[in-house]
């Protein structure tokens, strides 16, 4: 096995990584990198849905597509990210345990012992410290995860949508656990970038052909447009998303309304407001626009009605 040591923070290229290397390296590799804030959502999600429009857009906190399915995870500097790239027999492809045993090992070797629960959760004492999903892609497979060590949990929890009722999409849903941060448990390991260096070593001190490696420049020159075709990109991360409903009921000014979008592809297909006054005969320009704060915000400033934040985010 191969070990990646990734020294960028830019989550875009780092999932980038994942797929170009699934897709285009036949040897199996273990991926190990930090990213600065990111809401990581899965393949088959609605971002807003899953993710606190207001503060993530307040914060830039960026919200980025993966290619595996699953729920939604943040990402930061105080966070491990790991990924399995291996080969595989068709029919057992999906096996989570398996590539959760040599994690679970490893951090038995720093003193904390886990347990593999549920689908895909590692947990301390019932405290959720790593998410993990997959993706197959014809004889190979792609299992990422992340350990918390010294996330901010204030802001990931922020970061996640807490109440979605006013949204209704057979996309996936994600499965919130309470969660905790591993750097209290381990006194032998004081900051993210030691936990990263002692997890690598901990995989080459496993097999005599596991060996640390790095991107050439031309891989480096093809992840980085892959980072800008799809993961940079407002097409993938918001509008390859399922379709969903929104209904929403607010006042503004005083006035009650109730807001109905009908969004496919991240667009705008159908959109019913509700109400006495002006903001009803807006409805009809909002059809056809992005469902993006930016978007809606615009429709509004070019017929002179200006909302504040709070009255901007209620159509989200």
């Amino acid at each position: 096995m191969l070990i990646l040591n990734l020294t960028t923070i830019d989550p875009f290229f780092n999932l980038a990584v994942d797929e170009y290397l699934l897709k285009n390296r036949k040897e199996e590799f273990l991926v190990l990198g930090i990213n600065s804030p990111a809401v990581i959502i899965g393949k088959h999600q609605a971002p807003h849905r899953e993710t606190d429009t207001r503060y993530i857009t307040r914060n830039n906190i960026p919200v980025i597509r993966r290619i595996s399915g699953g729920g939604t995870v943040f990402h930061d500097q105080g966070n491990l990210n790991f990924s399995f790239i291996s080969n595989s027999t068709p029919g057992k492809q999906v096996d989570f345990r398996k590539y959760m045993q040599p994690v679970i090992k490893f951090l038995a070797t720093a003193g904390v012992e886990t347990k593999f629960e549920g689908k895909n959760d590692l947990k301390v004492n019932g405290l959720k410290i790593s998410g993990n999903a997959e993706h197959v892609w014809r004889d190979r497979v792609l299992h990422h995860g992340t350990l918390l060590f010294d996330s901010q949990l204030d802001i990931m929890k922020r970061s996640i949508r807490k109440d979605n009722s006013c949204y209704f999409s057979r996309a996936v849903a994600s499965n919130p656990s309470p969660v905790t941060n591993l750097k209290d448990r381990l006194d032998s390991i004081k900051n993210i970038n030691e936990l990263k260096q002692k997890m690598l070593q901990f995989f080459i001190s496993q097999n005599d052909e596991n060996l640390e490696v790095n991107l050439s420049p031309d891989e480096s020159t093809e992840i980085n447009k892959l980072a800008d075709s799809k993961y940079r990109t407002w097409e993938w991360n918001y509008g390859y998303g399922p379709p969903y409903q929104f209904k929403n009921k607010f006042d503004i000014n005083g006035i009650a309304l109730t807001i109905h979008l009908s969004v496919k592809d991240g667009i705008i297909q159908e959109c019913i407001i509700e109400g006495p006054g002006m903001l009803s005969g807006y409805a009809k320009k909002i059809a056809g626009s992005r469902h993006m704060p930016e978007d809606i915000s615009s429709i509004f400033r070019e017929g002179k009605v200006f909302l504040n934040d709070d009255e901007l985010f209620n159509f989200f």
